[in-house]
């Protein structure tokens, strides 16, 4: 499903380059789940940029599929981004002019695979049903990641990527956040990977790698 190889990343700083990645390796099986851990600064996020086709790699190759992301103009990675993976992030990044039910169903739709049922079962599981017709700025924290998560399923990724998602919760909403974003991909083929600073939640997916000096351990 991904594949990373040998990829370098830097940034020109005033005070010079400073190397992020250093030959970062790193296979996911389709269906897989892992968790990318480190020390803040240590370029979980940037790594996740980088397979989101955000950024480019200095060197190395990133393939997810058949596709080869690095060799990809802008547009091949604007349409990859709409039709093969789905972004949760710390900020939820819902459309404020939007209704819960059109939020959950832009990506989908943008994406030419918006499935009303799969959309039905999406809310019914994240308990969305009376949320349905409210503003995001009328929802909790809780709610509002609850509904990125939906949004980012609704199109059937093959890849969902998440950088901290529950971040910004309490530790009970937190669980209750990562249950239900587990329960679901267990009804999808979809892999996952989640950046993430905490333990507990890393112990929650399949598998876990911790990113430092550059490289993954």
């Amino acid at each position: 499903m991904l594949q990373v190889q040998g990829v370098f990343k830097s940034y020109l700083t005033p005070q010079g380059s400073l190397a992020v990645l250093q030959g970062v390796d790193l296979t996911l099986e389709p269906g897989s789940s892992l968790a990318l851990m480190g020390e803040s600064g240590s370029g979980k996020s940037t790594l996740l940029h980088l397979i989101a086709g955000l950024d480019k790699p200095d060197r190395g190759s990133i393939h997810s599929g058949e596709h080869r992301l690095e060799q990809m103009n802008e547009a091949q990675l604007a349409n990859w981004r709409r039709t093969e993976i789905g972004l949760v992030f710390q900020q939820f990044n819902l459309i404020g002019s939007l209704r819960v039910e059109d939020n959950l169903a832009f990506q989908a739709r943008l994406a030419g695979r918006h499935e009303p049922r799969w959309q039905a079962h999406l809310v019914q599981r994240l308990g969305l049903g009376e949320l349905l017709k409210r503003y995001p700025e009328q929802l909790s924290g809780g709610q509002q990641q609850r509904v990125a998560l939906a949004r980012a399923l609704a199109s059937r990724p093959k890849l969902l990527l998440a950088d901290e998602p529950t971040g910004s919760l309490d530790e009970a909403t937190s669980d209750d956040v990562l249950r239900l974003l587990l329960d679901l991909l267990d009804d999808t083929p979809t892999t996952l990977l989640m950046v993430t600073h905490s333990p507990r939640v890393a112990a929650r997916l399949a598998q876990r790698v911790v990113l430092s000096n550059g490289r993954l351990t």
